[in-house]
């Protein structure tokens, strides 16, 4: 049972960064494969504070969250000013940079990982309460992209993505709303790390690098780029295809090579065969207005 417990786990924490990626590169169109630096930032911010100062769980990822937010300040304000092409290639470099700072700080482990993260639940009822938060977290991020996207403001970050210097013409910063949104998804990402660092108590920095890029931005392609349901489905899709393929009894060393080919496969498969993804976007909300 516990392990089904921690497959819902890891549903509800990806469907919590897959959403909050796709806010990012399909909502509002910015191009950055940064997203797992941001999870890792909330889960050693989280299990960090609780190791060294006993901070209670909801305390360490809210924090978590913050940290994640305002580090990703170091990437938009310098570089949504100039030209989105300029954040990915920011975001390359800052997810790499901040690997090898983690890798090797005796703060965080080091490349042996920050493990002894105390657990707030203990016992047999441990696995499903993790499992209804982490779903609950997954429930309320997807519902909060909702509300953003189909309000005002997502009708804002619709005509910024589609139009910039039209939108910059009519007199609103598009600046200002990239770097809101990057860092809503970020925080987001980090709210995950926290949840994820309270359950599993080990950390290790392979597990934030550029497979994980590619894992996450698999889901949203797959699932339905710039829809808010599609990364819901694509992370619950891309969850139960690892477990299948351990079916196939292959060697560890091939696991996870092969994992990486499928999911580079998919995305190809689906950027020129079905692009809109399985779930396709939702059509902007009209607007109302009053009655005179």
């Amino acid at each position: 049972m516990e392990y089904v417990y921690s497959i819902l786990i890891l549903v509800g924490i990806y469907v919590v960064l897959a959403s909050s990626f796709n806010l990012i590169i399909g909502t509002a169109g910015l191009v950055s494969i940064a997203h797992p630096i941001f999870f890792a930032l909330g889960a050693y911010t989280s299990g960090l504070l609780a190791i060294h100062f006993g901070l209670n769980p909801i305390a360490g990822t809210l924090a978590g969250a913050a940290v994640a937010g305002v580090f990703s300040l170091m990437i938009s304000l310098p570089s949504l000013r100039v030209s989105g092409d300029y954040l990915l290639i920011t975001s390359i470099g800052f997810q790499l940079g901040l690997l090898q700072v983690i890798k090797n700080l005796e703060l965080t482990g080091s490349q042996g990982g920050l493990s002894n993260i105390p657990t707030p639940i203990a016992g047999p009822e441990r696995g499903w309460i993790f499992s209804l938060v982490a779903l609950a977290a997954g429930a309320a991020t997807v519902l909060l992209i909702r509300w953003i996207v189909r309000g005002p403001y997502g009708r804002a970050i619709s005509a910024m993505r589609d139009d910039e210097l039209a939108f910059v013409a009519l007199g609103r910063d598009a600046t200002r709303i990239k770097i809101v949104i990057f860092a809503v998804g970020s925080a987001l990402a980090g709210i995950a790390g926290g949840i994820y660092a309270f359950y599993f108590q080990y950390l290790s920095p392979e597990q934030f690098e550029i497979l994980a890029s590619g894992t996450m931005l698999t889901m949203v392609v797959v699932g339905g780029m710039g829809s808010t349901w599609g990364p819901v489905v694509g992370a619950v899709l891309l969850l139960a295809l690892p477990q299948a393929i351990t079916f196939l009894r292959l060697p560890l060393s091939y696991m996870a090579p092969l994992q990486g080919m499928i999911f580079t496969l998919l995305v190809i498969l689906f950027l020129f065969l079905r692009p809109q993804g399985l779930v396709a976007p939702e059509a902007p909300a009209p607007l109302r207005h009053k009655k005179q």
